[in-house]
């Protein structure tokens, strides 16, 4: 499978048969086709359905999910420290397809609980925000990382100039995660034989132009 960051929460996650978005954000690029699209919770940087087309099912809560050769699990969670009291809730998604397993945090605002990470499962891919005020910060999401174990780490919702301005810099979370800046990938191919010889590693997205 491929996969592309396309902004804040959003990547595009492409196997052979089936494209999901996750957090669909705004943008002046065309229409992106998507198969499935995941909403974490509804926030006007992450829930831009119209900027999709060709999209069969969106999935923006709790449950179970199959669909095509798509298994899709989502986790509920809070947007914030206080049990959502302050943003409300977020919904974490594992999603199955061709053998690999990621993970996509949303906004996740809070510490996983023991019996989060348990339902979750192992993980091969991790995207993960990083960019703290309104969801984890650089020192958490480390915490997060060795909690769930993952073979791959993909940093998202950190400060990109003229996109998401308001958000901490990447910089910290690869301090607290021990790795230092990284030349950015364009995209990233993954697959089950190439994670049976990963041990974990950060992979730094390129970052898309400003909308």
């Amino acid at each position: 499978m491929e996969i592309t960051y396309l902004g804040v929460s959003s990547f595009r996650i492409k196997g052979q048969d089936v494209t999901i978005i996750t957090d669909p954000c705004p943008g002046k690029a065309a229409p992106r086709p998507a198969t499935i699209a995941t909403v974490s919770h509804d926030h006007p940087r992450h829930n831009q359905l119209d900027r999709l087309t060709e999209l069969r099912k969106t999935v923006r809560s709790p449950g179970e999910y199959e669909i095509g050769p798509a298994f899709i699990l989502g986790i509920a969670t809070y947007h914030d420290g206080e049990k959502g009291k302050l943003r409300g809730g977020n919904t974490v998604f594992s999603i199955e397809l061709e053998g690999v397993k990621l993970c996509h945090l949303g906004d996740l605002g809070h510490h996983l609980t023991a019996a989060q990470a348990e339902e979750l499962g192992a993980v091969d891919v991790l995207l993960l925000p990083v960019g703290g005020v309104s969801t984890i910060d650089a020192a958490q999401a480390a915490e997060v990382v060795r909690l769930i174990g993952p073979k791959i780490v993909i940093p998202m919702h950190y400060r990109i100039a003229g996109v998401s301005d308001d958000l901490d810099e990447l910089e910290p979370f690869l301090r607290h995660i021990g790795l230092g800046q990284s030349e950015p990938l364009p995209r990233l191919n993954v697959s089950r034989s190439l994670l049976s010889q990963e041990a974990t590693r950060v992979v730094v997205m390129e970052s898309p132009k400003a909308a």
